[in-house]
């Protein structure tokens, strides 16, 4: 018989896993997202809600994964790939995830400044160092539950702040259940349906679900926390968007704002404020979090040897500390000299390009390996059926996203129907051998 889950464990579980929400709900999803509002009215709605169904299959594999084989990310990639090539696979994995962490900490803590300033005339400076203190004050608590549950009360509140601020729109509710369920591909709209399914299905969050996993947790608690958490999270964000068919003219937070304030009443607009600096305090604080959890993950690992003892990688440890510090340094520095982090950014997308592709894969595979779990945790044929879908998804949007950043450094002498046969037929390729790789797990 399955567990019964209390009222108090399902609200803590969802407390709990509201850091992937905080995560992939940043100024660039409000941007992103209130943009497509702008240009395409609700059209795109639909790309939300996909992305966000996406996600909570992806996460409870990867929160499955950790919590039924009862192993961390690295225990389990030393186990699929031992000696020397594991022990690569990790270091250039942990590269990976926090470059990219550090390349956008610059913008999570400039659109947390960007939401104070359509408040108050304090020095843009001033805000980026107290930010920035605060971040570093909860990351240094050191108690990942204790972070999860202030992040979970700051996207609820920034929830229905959004929320309320989508209903004073003069959109019905009819025409925005339409949009969401019915696919539309307007002209001219197939970068910002990338960029809309590409800002939810996050690749760092596979290794914050796959780390933060408690064994304390059931499957079903955890399903539930993932479920409910990541649902309301893909909610806000569809809001934001509604909130964007406001704008008209130039797209900027102020624009934004003020169509707020003209369509409603002037303090719907404080409430867009606080709602912009909530995403952008969010996200400045699981950045620097989920680096420092992906590394724990990742080399936290049982020595055997004799003489030798496992580094402290607790929470509270200097190793652990130093992670998230320099990526919290780095995005502070980019934000208070002015130094515009684009070569940094147009850098980390090509690496998120092959990152999620890669993440999306190893993680179908290892859901898969009879090896690593007990009977019944492994994938059943439906649900391989969806994350296949999700991953050629994925493949696509990845290698789709680093063509778009390698065409921005160099010049591609390609069109744009070239680029998107290639990028199919290499997405058929990679989905055939995946099939072909499951097969041989679950022989």
């Amino acid at each position: 018989m399955a567990k019964q889950i209390s009222l108090g464990r399902g609200l803590s579980s969802v407390l709990f896993w509201s850091l992937v929400s905080a995560a992939f709900i940043g100024p660039g999803t409000v941007t992103t997202a209130a943009r497509a509002g702008a240009d395409f009215q609700l059209t795109l709605l639909w790309a939300l809600l996909f992305s966000t169904l996406a996600t909570i299959l992806l996460q409870e594999a990867a929160a499955r994964a950790s919590i039924a084989s009862r192993k961390k990310l690295g225990e389990i990639i030393a186990l699929k790939y031992p000696d020397e090539v594991g022990e690569n696979i990790s270091l250039l994995l942990f590269l990976a995830v926090s470059f990219g962490c550090a390349a956008y900490q610059a913008g999570n803590l400039l659109g947390a400044m960007s939401g104070i300033l359509l408040l108050t005339n304090w020095h843009p400076k001033l805000v980026l160092l107290l930010i920035g203190l605060s971040c570093a004050s909860i990351l240094w608590v050191g108690n990942i539950k204790f972070i999860a549950r202030i992040l979970g009360i700051v996207v609820a509140v920034m929830g229905i702040l959004f929320i309320y601020v989508a209903t004073q729109t003069d959109n019905y509710f009819y025409n925005v259940l339409e949009a969401a369920i019915v696919p539309s591909f307007p002209q001219n709209s197939a970068l910002l349906i990338v960029s809309l399914i590409g800002t939810t299905i996050v690749p760092y969050n596979l290794f914050l679900a796959m780390g933060i996993s408690s064994q304390e947790q059931s499957i079903a608690e955890m399903r539930w926390g993932v479920a409910i958490a990541v649902l309301f999270g893909g909610i806000i964000s569809m809001c934001i968007l509604v909130v964007g068919t406001s704008v008209t003219g130039e797209f900027s937070f102020e624009n934004l704002a003020n169509a707020i304030a003209k369509q409603s009443a002037n303090w719907t607009a404080v409430f867009f404020a606080f709602g912009l600096f909530s995403a952008g305090l969010s996200s400045a604080i699981t950045a620097p979090l989920a680096a420092a959890i992906t590394a724990q993950s990742l080399f936290q690992k049982p020595f055997h040897k004799a003489g030798k003892s496992a580094p402290d990688w607790s929470p509270r440890s200097l190793y652990f500390r130093l992670v998230w510090g320099v990526v919290l340094m780095i995005g502070l520095l980019f934000s208070l000299f002015d130094v515009q982090p684009i070569p940094a950014i147009i850098l980390a997308q090509a690496i998120n390009g092959i990152l999620l592709p890669i993440v999306a894969i190893f993680l179908l595979l290892v859901v898969n390996d009879i090896r690593l779990f007990p009977d019944g945790y492994t994938n059943t044929f439906m649900v391989n059926l969806l994350m296949l879908m999700v991953v050629g998804i994925a493949c696509f949007l990845g290698l789709y996203n680093l063509y778009k950043a390698l065409a921005s450094i160099i010049a591609i002498p390609l069109n744009n129907h070239q680029v998107i046969t290639g990028v199919s037929l290499a997405t058929f390729s990679i989905l055939t051998w995946v099939i072909w790789r499951i097969f041989i797990s679950k022989r």
